[in-house]
């Protein structure tokens, strides 16, 4: 057995023994991470302001169940198809209160299956799942808002429609806070999972940042005179590297786990999780997902000791189309009349100060997500800004 064999067997029964332990743990009713996690609603109480917020943002909108009021998608003719290299044609029906993705070739029908799961908060796209003999399955067509089309599903051909792409754990592991594991096996160099129909932890919930909180609403429940937090995780009493971990968890790129990311608690290490890679050159690191790979390279960061995450991203509100917000944070560092500001000098110093952003993070195409309406590339390809924060050589 060669080395490389023998790490990826190391993964596999690593995942096998997390996965099988966390199996046998959940419980018969409440939260299905187990009795250590409150009820789902119990942080609004005291939290009404940030909880209200963060039902706003995509973190929170990432997954759930798939109906026609979550389906992002044009669900009405003649937008709800999609029509393939080789003809055939996928059409969005709806049938008893269910979403249906069916294909037809000369007008017959080859195959239908029903939308069960939403994997993304459409804020760009959104594809979809559906459940068969314990796997989900993803259906052969998404929605790509930048196109404002159904299109292909990523990597997925375009010239004909398909059906049998098997989605794993990891995959729920980034775009969940848990999905429901009924047995896993080995079979070889694979991981065989079942999953149990449509049990879902959906969204990036509370707990899946801040750790689990029962112990917390209890005392805090009975203790309604104590301001001070019990049992509960401080994100800002942890130090810079764990700060960052906790966000590079998902937003350092698809790895081999070592642990299921939905096991990942505020103060754990991300090498404890994630399966160290050769590293990139940075100019090859596409803009999807690799957050921190970007981040680590700029020079922001590496001049900085306390540069994290929330430094310039507030995880509980969306600020995302506030350049202005963002280039607030950016004068902290880079204030006007210092050596740090920006030397552009065809722009006034008060109209830079509005917009770090575009410049210095610009939207860039991402070579992971190809979008494809119809059979025939984009006009508009997915773009997403990066994180790689430099003097691009168009703002010189």
């Amino acid at each position: 057995m060669n080395k490389r064999q023998l790490i990826i067997c190391s993964a596999i029964i690593c995942a096998l023994v997390i996965l099988s332990r966390c199996i046998s743990k959940q419980p018969a009713g409440g939260d299905m991470r187990g009795p250590q996690y409150a009820a789902a609603n119990s942080c609004e109480s005291c939290h009404k302001a940030i909880y209200d917020s963060y039902q706003s943002t995509a973190h929170a909108h990432t997954s759930g169940l798939a109906n026609a009021q979550t389906v992002k998608g044009t669900l009405t003719a003649p937008a709800n198809r999609f029509v393939f290299g080789n003809g055939t044609e996928v059409v969005m029906e709806q049938q008893d209160g269910r979403l249906y993705q069916a294909a037809y070739s000369n007008g017959a029908l080859q195959q239908k299956q029903a939308f069960d799961i939403a994997v993304g908060s459409g804020r760009k796209a959104q594809t979809f799942l559906y459940w068969q003999a314990g796997k989900y399955m993803q259906l052969p067509i998404s929605w790509f808002v930048p196109a404002n089309s159904w299109a292909n599903s990523p990597g997925f051909p375009a010239d004909h429609p398909k059906f049998d792409r098997a989605i794993p754990s990891t995959c729920f592991g980034c775009h969940s806070s848990m999905v429901g594991i009924k047995s896993v096996s080995a079979q070889g160099l694979e991981m065989q999972e079942e999953f149990e129909q449509n049990k879902l932890v959906a969204g990036i919930d509370c707990q899946r940042c801040h750790g689990p909180a029962a112990d917390h609403v209890n005392y805090q429940t009975e203790h309604p005179q104590e301001k001070t937090a019990h049992f509960m995780a401080k994100i800002g009493a942890l130090n810079t590297q764990q700060q960052i971990d906790m966000c590079a968890v998902c937003h350092s790129g698809l790895k081999p786990m070592l642990k299921p990311a939905s096991e990942f608690k505020p103060g754990d290490a991300l090498a404890d999780f994630v399966m160290p890679t050769a590293p990139f050159p940075t100019s090859r690191i596409d803009v999807h997902g690799n957050q921190l790979q970007l981040l680590a390279a700029s020079k922001c960061f590496t001049g900085s000791k306390q540069m994290t995450c929330s430094s310039c991203h507030s995880p509980h509100k969306t600020e995302r189309e506030n350049m202005q917000v963002f280039s607030q944070r950016c004068m902290s560092c880079h204030m006007a009349g210092s050596p740090n500001f920006c030397t552009l000098k065809t722009v006034p110093a008060a109209t830079l100060q509005q917009n770090c952003i575009d410049c210095h993070m610009p939207a860039t195409p991402s070579s992971a997500i190809t979008l494809l309406t119809n059979g025939k590339q984009s006009p508009t390809p997915d773009s997403i800004r990066t994180h790689w924060i430099k003097v691009y050589k168009e703002v010189k």
